[in-house]
């Protein structure tokens, strides 16, 4: 799968995961951590529809900046629900932060 496509995937990742955090109800989430979330799938978003116009010599310049800043977000918002005991939540971020991980590592 090209670079673009996996990017792709990752913001609609990325953008499910923010919207079933958001649906949560009161007791369960978190709602610094859901702003984090929203904050890192905008992020891919923005980029997600430009992805495809950067030259392949240019990719690891213009998306690895993006792709720290996002998995930095997104490692905040896990360790809040992971300092609040909800491991579960906590997991489901963590495996959208390895997908981030491999995709920088692809780079």
């Amino acid at each position: 799968m090209k670079i673009t496509d996996r990017f792709r995937q990752l913001t609609a990742e990325a953008r499910n995961l923010a919207q079933k955090f958001s649906d949560q109800p009161d007791g369960i989430r978190i709602d610094r951590a859901v702003s984090l979330l929203n904050k890192g799938a905008a992020e891919l978003a923005e980029w997600s529809e430009r992805v495809g116009e950067i030259p392949q010599m240019r990719l690891e310049s213009k998306l690895s900046p993006v792709l720290l800043n996002v998995h930095g977000t997104l490692d905040r918002a896990r360790v809040l629900y992971e300092d609040a005991d909800k491991e579960t939540e906590g997991a489901l971020i963590w495996d959208v932060e390895q997908q981030v991980y491999r995709l920088l590592n692809e780079l």
